[in-house]
């Protein structure tokens, strides 16, 4: 790598040293974000180095770095994107990974459950205790994942990133619920 590479940040935590520290991915930092700071340094960034106020000669530079920053920033700000990213780093792809299955049948006849909850909703207001109960689920995996990445337990990490996912498809069937519509989740 040539020296301009290597002065560019290495991982999406290093562009926001002021709200992240430097390089402070789990286990060294926290995995739970202060994400008002990480907007207002997002802001701040993008406002220094958008494309527009770069010289012609930098422009494409300036379009590069502005992406990567986006990139970073949509990464970090979501918790269930943030662990996909940390178990990337560590070489475990949970992602796109098909093998990145729940092996516990509880949760799996959860899922199930909660799947043809939604399916058999008449209206909205049938799915309010059911997205409350999601949300608790959601906060407890962020608990867990943080608790994992912090103490180095990647397997509890890997395992809690793909529980993670399924409250968060859920999440998104519950907000995009129609009368009828079939639910599709996405493992």
């Amino acid at each position: 790598t040539s020296t301009k590479e290597s002065l560019l940040p290495q991982t999406h935590y290093e562009y926001f040293p002021l709200t992240l520290g430097a390089e402070r991915t789990p286990p060294k930092g926290p995995f739970k974000i202060d994400l008002k700071a990480l907007r207002r340094e997002f802001l701040q960034l993008q406002a220094k180095a958008h494309p527009d106020l770069a010289p012609a000669s930098k422009k494409r530079q300036a379009e590069g770095l502005s992406a990567r920053i986006n990139e970073a920033y949509k990464t970090l700000q979501n918790p269930l994107l943030r662990a996909q990213y940390l178990l990337s780093l560590r070489g475990i792809d949970v992602a796109e990974d098909e093998t990145a299955k729940v092996e516990d049948p509880d949760l799996l006849m959860e899922v199930l459950e909660t799947r043809e909850t939604i399916e058999e909703a008449e209206k909205e207001e049938d799915l309010e205790g059911l997205k409350e109960t999601n949300e608790g689920r959601i906060a407890e995996s962020e608990e867990v994942l943080g608790k994992a990445f912090e103490g180095d337990d990647m397997e509890t990490a890997k395992e809690e990133a793909v529980r993670l996912r399924y409250w968060v498809n859920i999440r998104e069937s519950i907000d995009g619920w129609e009368k009828g519509k079939p639910v599709v989740l996405v493992h």
